[in-house]
């Protein structure tokens, strides 16, 4: 066993656990499955944008480094994932629903992925219908002040300020494709960097493509459907 570094210095990406886990989950979880797949639920989910948050086996399969710890090749990693699915969702963890086509597609069981559920089911939203984000453990995104070190210039003490509330309102991906356009163009300011991140913002990521089924998907899981931890 390779022995942990430990945390790095510096500002981490955190990622949202909703305090019940701990009361009142943590300590009837007995199956290492079950738990690896809970933690990584909310941490895949966490990197996912749009109303609906979801994965499937598949998704936790391309995972290599995750899939790795569940079995030495395919097979085994594919029905020991499986079965940890299995687990949480009968613990009531997780929730699955089907896709049109037949594929099971799981839930973090939460107001937002309850909603997601019964859209699903009464033919609402589909995931087939859009193009939703994955992650991968070893594709982890670098931090946002090393980025702009690396990619727009010296970090201030009010460049760092600014970093900190963009971290807050964008989406990490966005930031990244934000900093890439500026290198491209050859214009390397934050100001530069912010005025597309808020460009679009307004306008909205793919809005025109993923509208229809976007539309129908809000109707069940925004208002009263809406959650704090939004899984």
């Amino acid at each position: 066993m390779t022995p942990f570094a430990g945390f790095p210095e510096g500002k981490s990406r955190l990622i949202s656990i909703p305090a019940q886990f701990f009361s009142e989950l943590l300590s009837q979880i007995d199956d290492l499955g079950e738990l690896k797949i809970t933690l990584y639920a909310f941490w895949y989910l966490s990197h996912q944008e749009g109303p609906a948050r979801y994965f499937t086996l598949p998704d936790l399969l391309a995972d290599e480094l995750f899939s790795a710890s569940f079995g030495s090749d395919e097979e085994a990693q594919r029905a020991a994932l499986q079965e940890a699915l299995d687990r949480a969702v009968q613990r009531g963890t997780l929730l699955v629903g089907k896709t049109p086509s037949g594929e099971d597609v799981y839930f973090v069981n939460s107001p937002r992925g309850r909603a997601a559920l019964h859209a699903l089911e009464l033919g609402k939203w589909s995931p087939e219908s859009e193009l939703q984000a994955t992650a991968a453990l070893d594709a982890e995104r670098p931090n946002i002040f090393r980025l702009y070190e690396e990619n727009i210039g010296p970090l201030t003490p009010l460049i760092a300020d600014d970093l900190r509330l963009a971290e807050q309102e964008y989406p990490a991906g966005w930031i990244e494709d934000a900093m890439r356009i500026a290198v491209q163009a050859n214009k390397r300011s934050w100001r530069y960097v912010e005025g597309i991140l808020r460009r679009r913002k307004e306008k909205g990521a793919d809005e025109t493509d993923r509208q229809g089924s976007q539309e129908s998907l809000y109707r069940y899981t925004e208002g009263n459907h809406g959650d704090i931890v939004k899984h």
